[in-house]
């Protein structure tokens, strides 16, 4: 494809992007093909001979798109927001143009000054600890997801705590990583890719009402795996559990790390966006005593997918634990150093030029611009959970700081009955039940709205359980998302339910 082709396919891609992005509200938000729907439309064999860009564009209308789940929809409120936007699409663009391949400063100064500099401005904007900034001891580096964060958080752990030994006098070193009940699944996934088997993790039980981690259960943990001859390494601590949003406290936590010498990672991926935002800062008191956090841009900071923000207050662990230096990588700039090579940073050695996308968002929307994506999605969450509140049929079940609202059917009988189910009624599986239905009666009805509410095609809600329960969840994130879409989602659920209970009377 020569220069001037690219230049008039590219005009054709974008154009077809904005259209795309002009059309969402017309769309489904859910594919309705089975699966196999799209690979049925694929050629069985790759093509012999190149075809016209027209042709590829065209199939882009007639077999991707009809293909999707729409995650920019106004209507998506599925799982977490994975925001993109114009000036992050176009810097990807150019970051894939330019093609560089970013392992060392030396293939690639540009890519890594960028990505130190975007760091320490994310850690300016949400008032980060003076020790996660590259000017001190720590700094900061991208990361494909908070999955990869977690990953490389745990292997720098276990390098402290075992000094890059496994095994102690011919002993295998049988280490223990914490997290509440409410911790994301990654964590197992980073035990096992670690070596350590998923026995590693611990999780320790939460408060019942705020399903926040409980300090005094996290000490007594690490007392008793301490009496077992256990090792006590890493502490997985939340801000925003993926369930709930549940806030685990920090300023307790860390006390406990720092009293038993226990590297404390921080998982803020959705969350932590909030934190631009100074009245909501307050989720992030206690980070001081954090070893490293992190949290996701791609998620509600109005940057494509991917790009996780990881911070370590002390470079020199992280660099320590990871850097394996071949011969075939050796350089003036890195004898010197003097400069950072971000392959010490993560688990693959290669990396792209990432931080391109993050520089665009930042300086198009400046820190006002993103504080007010942040705010509006807060005040819609709000607005709905109101909306949830003032119907006696349900029920909103968890605290909802930011823009997610978890909510169920709390009775299957009609809109006169608001009797909320007694916590003396709960049966042998710890689901509630009251004179309006079993427990598991109360969470079928529950998965039926959300079914009901997913077919009409214009919403999309996702699931949980708390507290035993069925619970729908409600998450706002999308930039296309506006009070008139979060009014007809409502409008959906309740008209779902009362065609429910007319279905059953």
């Amino acid at each position: 494809m020569s220069p001037d082709e690219f230049r008039r396919h590219g005009h054709a891609v974008v154009d077809w992007i904005a259209d795309y992005w002009s059309s969402l509200d017309q769309r489904a938000v859910l594919p309705a093909g089975p699966p196999g729907a799209v690979a049925a439309r694929l050629p069985p064999r790759p093509p012999e001979r190149g075809e016209g860009f027209d042709r590829i564009l065209a199939d882009l209308d007639s077999v991707i798109a009809p293909g999707l789940t729409h995650w920019q929809h106004p209507g998506y409120f599925g799982y977490f927001p994975a925001n993109t936007s114009g000036p992050s699409v176009l810097g990807d663009l150019v970051s894939a143009g330019l093609g560089v391949q970013g392992m060392l400063w030396a293939t690639g100064p540009a890519c890594t000054e960028v990505e130190t500099v975007m760091l320490d401005w994310l850690a300016e904007l949400l008032d980060l600890p003076a020790r996660f900034r590259s000017t001190g001891s720590g700094g900061g580096v991208i990361q494909d997801s908070a999955s990869s964060a977690t990953l490389v958080a745990v292997l720098v752990a276990l390098h402290r705590t075992g000094g890059g030994r496994w095994r102690e006098h011919g002993v295998e070193r049988r280490h223990r990583i914490y997290t509440s009940t409410q911790g994301h699944s990654s964590i197992e996934k980073a035990a096992r890719i670690a070596g350590l088997g998923d026995d590693a993790v611990r999780a320790v039980e939460v408060d019942p009402d705020t399903l926040a981690m409980e300090p005094a259960a996290l000490r007594a943990a690490i007392e008793a795996d301490r009496a077992a001859g256990l090792v006590p390494t890493a502490v997985v601590a939340t801000i925003g559990t993926t369930s709930t949003t549940a806030v685990d406290p920090l300023p307790a936590i860390g006390e406990i790390c720092r009293e038993y010498g226990v590297w404390l990672h921080v998982d803020a991926a959705y969350a932590g966006s909030a934190a631009i935002c100074p009245e909501l800062r307050y989720t992030h008191a206690g980070l001081e005593y954090a070893d490293s956090y992190c949290f996701d841009p791609h998620k509600w900071l109005l940057t494509g997918f991917d790009c996780d923000a990881f911070w370590v207050a002390d470079r020199a662990e992280l660099i320590e634990a990871l850097s394996i230096l071949p011969e075939y990588l050796r350089n003036a700039a890195t004898e010197s150093g003097a400069v950072i090579d971000y392959r010490d940073w993560q688990v693959p050695l290669g990396r792209r030029f990432r931080s391109l996308k993050l520089w665009f968002v930042l300086r198009w929307y400046g820190a006002e611009g993103l504080r007010a994506h942040v705010r509006a999605g807060v005040a819609l969450a709000d607005r709905f959970a109101g909306w949830v509140r003032a119907d006696e049929r349900f029920e909103v079940v968890a605290p909802h700081p930011f823009s997610l609202v978890c909510f169920r059917l709390r009775t299957r009988a009609g809109a006169g009955d608001s009797r909320a189910p007694s916590s003396t009624d709960a049966n042998a599986n710890g689901t509630d039940a009251d004179a309006n239905g079993t427990g598991a009666e109360l969470d079928r009805a529950n998965a039926e709205l959300l079914d009901r509410v997913n077919g009409t095609g214009r919403v999309y809600l996702t699931h949980t359980r708390v507290g035993g329960r069925h619970t729908l969840r409600l998450a706002v994130g999308s930039p296309y998302t506006r009070e008139e879409h979060v009014a007809e989602a409502w409008r959906l659920i309740t008209d779902a339910a009362t065609a429910s209970q007319v279905g059953r009377s």
